[in-house]
C-alpha cells in the first residue's frame, strides 16, 4: 500500500504564490505517474497537472504557463508549484500517483486565493 501526504496549501492573495508538496510512503517503489487534481466547491475533481515516471508532463489549459509540476530525487515527492494564483484557483487539491496494484489519493490540501 502507499499513502500520500500533501503541505503547502493556505490563503493567498490574488497574483501570489504557492508551493505544494505531496508524500509518498510506504511501499512506494513501483510508483509511475504522479499528479495533482483540483475540486473547487459545487465542482468536478479535475487534473490540474501531471507528470510521468520518465519526466514528461502535462497541465490543464487553465494553469498552463502558471503552475510547474516537479517530482524530487527520490521520484516518490512530488511539488506544484503554483504562481499568478486567481480565485478561481481556490479548490482543494489532491495529490494522485498510480503503480501495477492500483490508484492512490492523498487527503487534500486547501488552497484559496482571495483579497
Amino acid at each position: 500500500q502507499v499513502q500520500l501526504v500533501e503541505s503547502g496549501g493556505g490563503l493567498v492573495q490574488p497574483g501570489g504564490s504557492l508551493r505544494l508538496s505531496c508524500a509518498a510512503s510506504g511501499d512506494s517503489d513501483s510508483i509511475g505517474a504522479m499528479a495533482w487534481y483540483r475540486q473547487a466547491p459545487g465542482k468536478q475533481r479535475e487534473l490540474a497537472a501531471v507528470i510521468a515516471n520518465g519526466g514528461s508532463t502535462d497541465y490543464a489549459d487553465s494553469v498552463k504557463g502558471r503552475f510547474t509540476i516537479s517530482r524530487g530525487n527520490a521520484k516518490n515527492t512530488v511539488y506544484l508549484g503554483m504562481n499568478r494564483l486567481k480565485p478561481e484557483d481556490t479548490a482543494v487539491y489532491y495529490c494522485f500517483a498510480e503503480d501495477w496494484r492500483g490508484v492512490y489519493w492523498g487527503q487534500g490540501t486547501q488552497v484559496t486565493v482571495s483579497s
